[in-house]
């Protein structure tokens, strides 16, 4: 990601950008820039364009299940409905007895 995020930038900037280019921006931040990755990315990236590169993004992020795991904690929630009735009756309980001690939280 930090070799993209260098790629763009300098791209944004208006500049052409290439391999020592963009081992420049890394190192400006104190990153130790690789020469095979950079190169890879590099042509990875030969001749698409950066809008190109975008709807190429939004696909694959469309492609990811957004329901997942939320799916199979709604029957776990459901079941633990009684457990959680029984937490806050002892919770109000807990807050009572600071009642009793002669303090409250708003005296």
């Amino acid at each position: 990601m930090k070799y993209l995020a260098a790629y763009l930038l300098l791209n944004a900037s208006g500049a052409t950008p290439s391999a020592d280019k963009v081992k420049a921006v890394l190192e400006s931040v104190g990153i130790e820039a690789e020469e095979d990755k950079v190169s890879a990315l590099l042509s990875s990236l030969e001749g698409k364009s950066v809008d190109e590169l975008i709807v190429e993004g939004n696909e694959k992020l469309a492609a990811v299940p957004a329901a997942g795991p939320a799916t199979g904690s709604a029957g776990a929630a459901a079941g633990s409905s009684e457990g959680a009735a029984e937490e806050a009756a002892a919770e109000e309980e807990a807050e009572e007895s600071d009642d009793d001690m002669g303090f409250g939280l708003f005296d």
